[in-house]
């Protein structure tokens, strides 16, 4: 809203109206607005949380302090996503279709996770929505994500095309003037560091390019369960999906304002995406927000993001990976999220063929998710991985964690330049 009005004060030469064309204004006026809601409106939002009794149910898993949550107020996912949706709706443009899609997404995981919470707390029951709502609700923001990219003239991409100069053996980038509907994405490790999903409908001849649409929306679905799907296995401990999705946000952020940005796409020879610049601001407003957020949540917390933050977390940071085409570097960025994932997976897969081949049911860990495993001492369930022998504190392991995440992160910068 305040773009579109400075964008018409200009007009008239209103001094200082001119900052708001400039996006590295409008990224650190998100930033610095969306850390101070966070931090001063979360306070009375958690003071509400409490006042109204939504607190947290606790099951019993024998982890040290694990029950001392109990009662924490949980929902606080609000604060998150308030955070972000106001500093976008007052700085963003409002018209521009990667931004709207980006609101859709938060309002769209935010609402579907606080169904989730709310049917735990309400109806005191800690199962909350039903698994395959959460999927159909997945599947559902997936194809709206897909279609949208597939349908509006206004997501496109420059490719990119370099030329070697023989004199000076030096690589020039330039790109096509014509912006192009393209299926094409960023792959790691491949030299020319682009891949089209149409390569895989070859066989459909003249319908390749749709069905290459097809294979990219069916991807987009998958990427948007899978990591908020692990954002929210990842919400155990305190403050460990609030950090790790700010770590991500910060990385997605930095790839995004070179992805938008003609100078630095031809000096790292990636695909320029005309208009996605304006996602900085809110990938600004997003780190502003988990940061604000992990003020209160980090250990011990005095709230806790419930379904309502993790599953939203997830499902932003898979949109908007996909809309700047970096989906498939998620396996790397987001890996800490895929390992959660993949423990719970194999805990469940091993200890159902166990029992079906010997009667007894064993495991692989200790406890899954993952970061529960390093909480329990060694020898207190019959797992196949004992270590660690003794447990980790809870604020050691979140720190850890997020050590791991920006080692990831530096890591998926550097896919960019080493082919």
């Amino acid at each position: 809203m305040l773009y579109h009005l400075f964008k018409y004060l200009q007009e008239y030469d209103i001094p200082g109206a001119g900052l708001f064309n400039f996006i590295t204004f409008r990224a650190g006026f998100a930033l610095i607005l969306s850390l101070f809601i966070a931090i001063v409106f979360g306070r009375r939002i958690i003071d509400r949380l409490q006042l109204m009794q939504v607190g947290e149910i606790v099951r019993n898993l024998g982890l040290e302090g694990q029950m001392e949550k109990k009662g924490t107020p949980t929902m606080g996912g609000i604060i998150i996503i308030i955070s972000i949706l106001v500093p976008c709706l007052l700085l963003g443009k409002l018209d521009n279709v990667y931004m709207l899609l980006m609101i859709v997404a938060t309002i769209w995981t935010g609402a579907l996770g606080f169904a989730d919470d709310y049917i735990k707390v309400a109806h005191h029951n800690k199962d909350g929505l039903k698994g395959k709502f959460k999927i159909v609700g997945q599947v559902g923001l997936g194809l709206i994500v897909g279609l949208t990219m597939y349908l509006s003239p206004a997501i496109v991409m420059n490719e990119n095309v370099s030329t070697v100069n023989t004199q000076t053996n030096e690589t020039v980038v330039n790109y096509k003037s014509e912006s192009i509907k393209s299926t094409q994405t960023t792959i790691p490790f491949v030299k020319n560091n682009n891949f089209d999903y149409a390569s895989l409908t070859k066989w459909m001849g003249e319908h390749a390019q749709t069905g290459g649409w097809i294979v990219f929306i069916l991807v987009t679905i998958f990427v948007i369960t899978a990591v908020s799907n692990g954002a929210n296995l990842t919400d155990g401990i305190d403050g460990l999906a609030t950090g790790t999705s700010a770590i991500i946000g910060t990385a997605l952020a930095v790839m995004c304002y070179l992805g938008g940005s003609v100078i630095y796409s031809s000096y790292l020879n990636i695909m320029y995406i005309p208009d996605s610049a304006e996602l900085v601001v809110y990938a600004s407003a997003f780190i502003g927000a988990t940061i604000g957020f992990l003020w209160y949540n980090s250990y011990p917390a005095q709230v806790f993001m419930g379904d309502t933050g993790s599953l939203c977390l997830g499902g932003i940071i898979a949109v908007f990976a996909i809309l700047i085409r970096k989906e498939l570097l998620i396996p790397i960025l987001c890996a800490i999220f895929f390992v959660e994932d993949l423990s719970v997976m194999i805990q469940v897969a091993y200890f159902k063929w166990t029992k079906r081949k010997y009667g007894e049911g064993k495991r692989v860990f200790k406890m899954t998710p993952l970061h529960h495993h390093f909480q329990t001492p060694a020898g207190k369930v019959d797992a196949l991985w004992q270590h660690p022998m003794k447990a980790i504190p809870e604020s050691k392991i979140t720190m850890r964690f997020f050590l791991v995440a920006i080692f990831l992160a530096v890591i998926t910068f550097v896919t960019l330049k080493i082919r």
